[in-house]
């Protein structure tokens, strides 16, 4: 869409959206009203029209107002603009106020699928839980939220939305001064562990009845009835977490802050800060500047999120069993459960994408043996799986495959596994199979250096045709782009990132 800078106006009657706000009737301490803070100059930079299409809002109407709308200036009529109160464990620290610092949640609406959604501006000003913080967002982390969600979405993992991105025409102030912007997101809900954990800690264990109920009227009505439903709200969002994570995995996705707060409820990829794709393959790779410890990398993330569980399954405690030690017997053996969801997830997704259909009792050990050799050869991850789906299709596509290595010669007693692994699968032809192979591995990710090419080029000189470049070709993920080959490739030397930031 046109990037040209508009005339700075206020508008006073702008688009309307029909929101249908039921967080905002919960009860007062679980949020606080607040308006956004204008901004000096908004301008689009981007507006997601199918999205916006899909929640029933009139594009024409805010694709004209949406500087407006968007940046916060003009808050549409129905909106109960509001903070949402949560706790959280950050790095295993547990703080018992977090909260909406810089968020503000315009409402919600009813999409066309009949699916409650909410409308959140991120930067759009300070709110009381805004601590020592300004409230604001700068231009390039917007930018990446906006490329990853987005990505996410097309590679079918739940995630949150990107609806909109404005520029406010403000300088905010990190390490150096920084063009402002405001994220406009779209999500199933926002309710984190962390807004279970922030009236727990407070003894409000009515409160903490009264979330749950919410919960399960929102996301899970299925459970309703049931003789247990908090515990089976607590087993429902294990396995969304359970299968999430193994989806994170299959990509290689480190969120890079899995703290309580940025768990979601609903099951989806929430808050995509310090947020990266692995290039070499490295089960120990970490690259948000705030994890020291490596708290949250890649291969850790099975075991924080059951360590969040754990921390959700503390919240319900009291709505599980009147006997203490029931509810934590009860609670333990959810928690228990968590790995073996996990496993099953990663396997079956790791099965897939070397072309596997059915089961054998080596199948672990078959997919364990390529990460290894990946690791040890220093492969990218996204190419090697996408490579060996042109293996499987032809043998002479095995130089390609091998050169992904460091050293291509020690391949050959794994693909020789692999292949009389094959030959006892259910009759297809290596056609099809490479097919079914190319969609669950990616030709295409938000690799690291090209979002950072994106937010530098629209950072220092206001171009943004990187960025939507980048936001057409990983649209399509799984297809093969002609004229797009170079977004498939892994960073040259002086390209790689190292540390991404959170941008707060």
């Amino acid at each position: 869409m046109d990037h040209t800078q508009p005339k700075s106006e206020r508008t006073t009657a702008v688009a309307p959206i029909p929101f249908d706000n039921s967080y905002a009737r919960l009860p007062a301490h679980f949020l606080a009203r607040v308006h956004p803070t204008p901004v000096a100059e908004p301008w689009l930079i981007k507006f997601n029209r199918p999205l916006a299409e899909e929640l029933g809002l009139n594009a024409d109407a805010l694709e004209r107002d949406g500087a407006q709308v968007f940046s916060g200036n003009s808050v549409p009529e129905g909106a109960e603009p509001l903070g949402m109160a949560y706790a959280g464990h950050q790095f295993g620290q547990f703080v018992p106020l977090l909260g909406d610092g810089r968020a503000i949640l315009l409402g919600e609406v009813i999409d066309r699928n009949g699916v409650r959604r909410d409308i959140q501006l991120k930067g759009a000003g300070k709110t009381p839980y805004s601590r020592r913080g300004d409230g604001r967002a700068a231009l390039g982390p917007v930018l990446r939220e906006y490329i990853v969600s987005e990505a996410m979405h097309a590679l079918g993992i739940p995630a949150t939305r990107a609806l909109a991105a404005v520029v406010t025409g403000e300088p905010v102030y990190r390490e150096r001064v920084l063009p402002g912007a405001v994220f406009t997101r779209v999500a199933a809900s926002h309710i984190r562990v962390g807004t279970f954990q922030f009236l727990a800690a407070r003894g409000d264990t009515e409160g903490v009845k009264t979330l749950a109920d919410y919960v399960i009227d929102r996301h899970y009505p299925q459970i309703k009835g049931q003789e247990r439903p908090y515990l089976a709200l607590l087993e429902t969002v294990a396995e969304r977490q359970a299968a999430l994570i193994a989806r994170w995995l299959g990509v290689g996705f480190i969120h890079g802050v899995m703290n309580t707060d940025n768990c979601a409820i609903s099951g989806e990829t929430i808050d995509f800060g310090p947020c990266a794709f692995l290039d070499a393959y490295d089960p120990a790779k970490v690259f948000s500047s705030i994890d020291q410890g490596g708290r949250y990398a890649y291969a850790s993330q099975p075991a924080i999120g059951q360590w969040n569980l754990a921390r959700l399954a503390e919240t319900l405690l009291p709505l599980l069993d009147p006997e203490p030690s029931e509810a934590v017997n009860l609670a333990n053996d959810v928690i228990a459960g968590y790995g073996p969801r996990f496993q099953t997830h990663w396997l079956a997704g790791m099965k897939a994408k070397i072309g596997l259909i059915g089961e054998e009792d080596g199948d672990l050990d078959l997919v364990q043996g390529l990460l290894r050799q990946m690791k040890e050869g220093q492969a990218d991850f996204t190419l090697t799986f996408r490579r060996l789906a042109d293996v499987a299709e032809s043998d002479t596509a095995e130089h390609a495959f091998a050169a992904t290595f460091s050293d291509p010669t020690a391949l050959g007693p794994w693909l020789a596994e692999w292949r009389a692994r094959l030959s006892r699968e259910a009759q297809a032809t290596p056609r099809e199979r490479a097919q079914a192979m190319r969609l669950v591995n990616p030709a295409y990710i938000p690799r690291n250096h090209r979002i950072e090419q994106a937010i530098r080029a629209a950072e220092d000189d206001g171009d943004f045709s990187l960025f939507e470049a980048l936001l057409s070709v990983l649209a399509k993920p799984y297809e093969e782009q002609p004229g797009f080959s170079a977004y498939a490739a892994p960073p040259a030397p002086a390209e790689e990132v190292f540390r991404t930031f959170c941008g707060t």
